[in-house]
């Protein structure tokens, strides 16, 4: 049975989840109302994900006797000012949801709950590659400059990218 104090926290990281997914698909809009497809499925990838976290979480509580409360959604930013602008906000994000998770490894120490550390070090190893995954677009961002030939065939790349449902995480 997971104590309270780890449902409350447990609750609070499917709300920032389900962010997520909600602040990714308005940056899929954002590239899609620009005609650039293969960032737009990146991030319709991307939120894909996130919404597989929040029902992983879902139902893990369920699963060790805890109760899923829904919180309100705060909307996401939906106007940027340039591609790279937004994998900054992503990244920036990424972080937060790596710390987010960071406290609650650090809660279930606490709270000596061998059983919810376990579960979460799946996200701890997600959220490696999500970060490093960002930097590396950003990094190709920065070299491709004002190249739109180069920009081209990044968003081709992108294109490319699924999502794995059996993992939970692209392919």
């Amino acid at each position: 049975m997971i104590n309270k104090r780890m449902e409350d926290l447990l609750n609070a990281q499917i709300n920032l989840e389900m962010y997520s997914a909600n602040a990714y698909w308005a940056m899929c809009s954002w590239f899609s109302d620009r005609d650039l497809d293969g960032f737009a499925n990146y991030f319709k990838v991307q939120a894909k994900e996130e919404l597989f976290h929040a029902e992983k979480q879902f139902d893990y509580i369920h699963e060790v006797g805890g109760k899923v409360t829904i919180d309100t959604i705060k909307k996401p930013a939906s106007d940027f000012t340039s591609v790279l602008n937004v994998f900054e906000i992503t990244l920036a994000h990424e972080r937060a949801v790596t710390k987010s998770i960071g406290e609650l490894i650090k809660a279930s120490f606490e709270e000596n709950d061998f059983a919810t550390h376990n579960f979460l070090q799946w996200f701890v190893t997600e959220q490696v590659e999500e970060e490093a995954t960002v930097s590396q677009i950003i990094s190709k961002l920065k070299m491709i400059g004002d190249n739109s030939s180069a920009l081209y065939l990044l968003n081709s790349e992108l294109m490319q990218r699924t999502f794995n449902a059996a993992t939970g995480g692209a392919a």
